[in-house]
């Protein structure tokens, strides 16, 4: 069988609207250029299944090829009679799946979540924006209800794909956390206009620099907030979950002057990718290209991953670990395990500087896959079997300071 002479011109136009922000018609156009190379069966203009409700966490796709058969299998139903498939069947499954990640993009597919406010959290949970000449984004920011009595930590946390500052301070629970301990608590909210997942564009150029891009929007959202609300400049923090976390690697490579430790919960190392296409490529676990911050950072870093994670590859947990804790100045590293009250265990691997102190933990969370570990139900995108993420980050941040 002879492919259609548009089918690739086809894809680059997909590609090109996937990049624009517009996933439903990236969606229409790999369809239908798929069903008229004859590599994907139907009648053209077919729509995609929504993503079921409490499905698994997507950012920028759903299950990649490597947790399993069933999506390739299920795209070989129905073409069986089709000249040449077997020929075109590893091309027709590949971009089968590659069609139904991109309609996972489409809303949908949320866990239900509860909009009661935590009683654990007392303070003031405010509504904000900051913008610079790249941009502006909206925030919301945990105020404890108790007095200062000087400055405060300021924890930065990064939404992922499909979620928003409300929905990812309920399913983190940072905000009890932040009550406890006196921290101010920072949630940026990326606009739906700059992306139509609500996803973090770290995997983008544009989205990488010091100059430019989110970066440059965020790190002035996190200084004028710290400024107007009285925080420890030392004492500033910043973690996210899969796409939000692949931005706040990004962050930390960019301004290492800024934070004085980073938190990635399934997410990516900064610089793992340049389009869209690459992105996909450094989710599957693929290493291509050592991206532009491959150059070791002193930042202090923390890091969570599912070895289950069929979103996220898992190899992508140490690359973040080895962009964060790779100059040379660590001493030695120390290896334990353990088992949540909910029964999940893990394998925690801490790394010593020359004074034994703790610059870099690396959670490796057995059978979990991507979601936020001991979160609560109240948010999407959460694994309440534990650990709890949020109490070890903020106990891991607390530990370090900017000189």
């Amino acid at each position: 069988m002879k492919l259609n002479d548009n089918f690739v011109g086809d894809l680059l136009q997909a590609v090109r609207a996937s990049q624009g922000k517009d996933p439903a018609a990236a969606t229409a156009i790999i369809q239908d250029a798929l069903r008229t190379a004859g590599l994907l069966p139907g009648a053209p203009g077919a729509a995609l299944s929504p993503a079921r409700e409490g499905a698994p966490f997507v950012d920028l796709n759903a299950a990649p090829p490597w947790a399993g058969k069933a999506r390739g299998n299920a795209g070989a139903s129905g073409a069986s009679g089709a000249s040449g498939t077997s020929r075109h069947a590893g091309m027709r499954d590949a971009l089968a799946g590659w069609a139904e990640r991109l309609g996972a993009l489409q809303p949908g597919g949320t866990q239900a979540r509860s909009t009661e406010p935590d009683p654990r959290a007392p303070g003031q949970f405010l509504q904000g924006e900051s913008g610079n000449a790249a941009g502006t984004r909206r925030y919301r920011l945990y105020v404890p209800s108790t007095p200062a009595t000087g400055p405060r930590p300021l924890v930065v946390m990064l939404h992922g794909c499909k979620q928003d500052a409300a929905d990812f301070a309920a399913g983190t629970a940072m905000n009890a956390l932040a009550e406890r301990h006196g921290c101010l608590v920072l949630y940026p909210e990326q606009a739906r206009s700059a992306n139509g997942s609500n996803c973090w564009n770290w995997f983008e150029a544009q989205h990488q620099s010091h100059e430019g891009g989110e970066p440059a929007i965020l790190a002035h959202m996190v200084r004028e907030v710290a400024r107007e609300h009285g925080a420890d400049a030392g004492r500033v923090y910043v973690a996210g979950l899969s796409a939000g976390g692949a931005m706040a690697a990004i962050l930390a490579a960019s301004h290492p002057g800024l934070f004085a430790a980073v938190g990635v919960h399934s997410g990516l190392a900064a610089g793992s990718a340049h389009d869209l296409m690459s992105g996909l490529n450094a989710m599957k676990g693929s290493r291509g290209s050592k991206g532009r911050h491959a150059a070791p950072h002193s930042v202090p870093v923390i890091v969570f991953h599912g070895d289950a994670d069929a979103v996220v590859h898992p190899s992508n947990g140490a690359a973040v670990l080895g962009q964060f804790s790779g100059d040379g100045k660590q001493l030695r590293t120390i290896e334990e395990g353990g088992t949540s009250a909910a029964g999940r265990t893990h394998t925690r691997t801490t790394t010593l500087d020359g004074d034994g102190r703790a610059v870099a933990e690396h959670w490796v969370l057995h059978g979990a896959g991507h979601a936020w570990s001991g979160g609560s139900p109240a948010g999407s995108y959460t694994d309440v079997g534990g650990p709890d993420a949020s109490a070890e980050m903020l106990r891991f941040f607390l530990q370090q300071r900017l000189d």
